[in-house]
């Protein structure tokens, strides 16, 4: 894509994020109050998104623009956080590709043919010729609500989508992606190869249409050693953002990129080196430890463990200061979770935690 593919009209060329906290933080400054959003904000933890829900499912509301609209705005309006979140799901480009994939509850994503051989690779739809249209326009109708506050774009990293697509739904030890990576290393490389494109471009449909900046979210990442990280996602993930980054803009203009792993410890580094501006920090490790192995000049994003938004509030507020005291190690800080809001979560609790953060 060309580096004029924003409008003027962009939130980023018209100047109407220009004095966004969450922006200035992700670029590495440290505005007076800190910015806070949380990931999965949007969706079940909410009584009204609950309500919205009735009758639809999940990968039909992520794909009808007034729904996936008004659901990305639902904990803005009632949390007051500094960013919205695009409501999506890791697989929606996938179902967009053709795959015959859906959200079974209690299960997660379940796809109806798994893809391990080279042949159904080797069959995947180019790309550049799958209709993003639904997620462009769902974008815009956000964007033109949200006014000054940004919204992130969204998409899962090449290696958890193929750990999906493998083993044809939910694996928690990866074991059916791992066999393949090493077994039969050319399926894999070509299988997270068309990923990345794929996720390359559902992100830069998100940035053109109005995003402000991206978030590549890699659930499972933690699963791998260093060196299979390294040998067998790693370079997917950058080939994913290196899609993007023609539309990215420059100087104050410039979309943030925020790489988030769980169980990310021993991969901070090589996740930086995918070349981005924040790294989102999983609640396992403590904010100023996570500091230290990514060396100076990175923004941090995290991570308030999810587990203690059930907590006593005294807990919590406890927890949320000390993630605020150790995030002062960094350049500066996105206040964050460790990973998704829970079901079950009080959404008062959310909003509380925002007027602290802010506060503080």
């Amino acid at each position: 894509m060309p580096s004029d593919a924003l409008p003027p009209t962009h939130p980023l060329r018209s100047g109407v994020v220009a004095d966004s906290r969450l922006l200035a933080a992700m670029r590495g400054a440290r505005p007076e109050t800190l910015p806070v959003w949380f990931m999965r904000q949007a969706g079940r933890s909410l009584p009204e998104y609950r309500e919205l829900r009735v009758g639809h499912a999940m990968l039909d509301a992520c794909l009808t623009p007034d729904l996936a609209a008004e659901i990305t705005l639902q904990p803005v309006r009632r949390h007051g956080v500094d960013a919205g979140i695009f409501f999506s799901d890791i697989v929606v480009p996938l179902k967009l590709a053709g795959l015959d994939v859906e959200i079974v509850a209690g299960r997660g994503p379940v796809f109806a043919t798994p893809v391990t051989r080279r042949a159904q690779v080797d069959a995947l739809p180019d790309p550049a010729t799958v209709d993003m249209s639904p997620i462009a326009a769902a974008v815009a109708l956000t964007v033109a609500e949200l006014g000054a506050t940004p919204l992130i774009g969204f998409a899962g990293a090449p290696f958890t989508l193929a750990a999906y697509l493998v083993a044809g739904g939910p694996d928690r030890d990866q074991l059916q992606a791992r066999r393949l990576m090493h077994a039969e290393p050319e399926t894999w490389d070509a299988l997270v190869g068309w990923l990345a494109e794929l996720t390359g471009r559902f992100l830069a449909t998100q940035l053109v249409a109005g995003a402000s900046a991206l978030q590549l979210f890699d659930s499972w990442a933690g699963g791998l050693s260093l060196a299979d990280y390294e040998r067998f996602a790693a370079p997917a993930s950058r080939r994913a953002l290196d899609v993007v980054r023609p539309v990215l803009g420059a100087g104050d203009d410039r979309a943030p990129l925020v790489h988030f792993a769980t169980g990310s410890f021993e991969l901070l580094p090589a996740m930086r080196d995918a070349g981005v501006d924040v790294v989102g920090i999983d609640h396992r490790i403590p904010l100023d430890v996570a500091v230290s192995r990514l060396g100076e000049g990175v923004a941090v994003q995290g991570n308030i463990d999810p587990a203690l938004l059930t907590a006593p509030w005294e807990v919590l507020e406890a927890h949320v200061r000390d993630v605020v005291r150790r995030g002062q190690a960094a350049p500066a800080h996105v206040v964050n979770l460790g990973h998704g809001v829970p079901a079950d979560t009080d959404a008062g609790v959310l909003t509380r935690v925002v007027d602290l953060v802010h506060a503080l």
